[in-house]
């Protein structure tokens, strides 16, 4: 087992460390801590709680990790962080584990990129791929979809859910669900489209895209109820997975409504 620890970081004895692993000069690390093989904490980062670190993430100089959640509620119940294989975590990111109301555990993906200072709060459910761009925040109970951007300075509301491939728009403040693939931005987010950039940089095609933006229309015309849209839009699109996720996100239980767009957005 070959791990490198500067003689300036405090790692506790107990801690659980993999092979091939770098921690650098005045880092703490506590004795609940698992760090998967490979990982690598470049200088000055805290890792503390039971926090647990999958392989070959990288966390950048003053990142702090599993701490206390920042939950008044919270009565130091053993709640936990589990951050999965691939990251980058940035600098002057933070992290909090989870809170006897939110299922004990904050739950991070693979292949993650959290830029300078971005936040994921206590029970945050964060997928794969997904990228918080500077300063990006989550607020508690946050679901976040695999492939989903949110861009610099935005906020998003506690118990908000984000769905697969969403893209939220810089300095946004975001109240309401989002639907897969949906694209929202302004100071109270609205629906604003489609993520067409993200479809095309994922390699959905020219048919997927078209069903998609035609079903979008459908779903979010002026005439009628939202949940006759619904019907009628499953029923033009019954056989396409991609307007069916869409459709069945809107349908499933949430705290938050769905949002929408504005009305010379649709």
């Amino acid at each position: 087992m070959v791990v490198s620890i500067h003689a300036s970081a405090i790692v506790d004895p107990k801690a659980q460390l993999g092979t091939n692993i770098s921690i650098g000069p005045f880092c703490t690390v506590g004795p609940d801590v698992k760090l998967g093989d490979g990982v690598q904490l470049v200088s000055h980062v805290v890792v503390g709680g039971r926090t647990t670190i999958g392989a070959k993430t990288t966390i950048y100089p003053f990142a702090s990790l599993g701490l206390r959640p920042q939950d008044l509620k919270f009565k130091d119940e053993p709640s936990t962080l589990e951050i999965g294989a691939n990251n980058q975590i940035r600098e002057q990111v933070t992290m909090n584990p989870g809170t006897e109301g939110g299922g004990m555990a904050t739950r991070v993906g693979d292949n993650g990129l959290f830029m300078v200072g971005a936040h994921v709060a206590h029970d945050c459910k964060v997928g794969n791929n997904v990228v918080l761009a500077n300063n990006a925040t989550l607020a508690g109970h946050v679901s976040v979809g695999d492939f989903v951007i949110v861009g610099g300075l935005s906020a998003v509301h506690q118990f908000v859910r984000i769905g697969p491939f969403a893209i939220i728009g810089g300095m946004s403040g975001v109240e309401k669900d989002v639907i897969p693939f949906g694209l929202v931005k302004g100071e109270r987010a609205h629906l604003a489209g489609l993520n067409m950039v993200g479809l095309e940089r994922r390699g959905f095609g020219r048919d997927e895209v078209r069903a998609l933006r035609s079903a979008y229309r459908m779903l979010f015309a002026h005439e009628g109820t939202l949940a006759e849209r619904i019907e009628e839009t499953q029923a033009h699109y019954k056989d396409h997975a991609q307007v069916t996720q869409i459709l069945d996100f809107i349908r499933a239980s949430s705290d938050r409504p769905v949002c929408q767009p504005k009305q010379d957005d649709e």
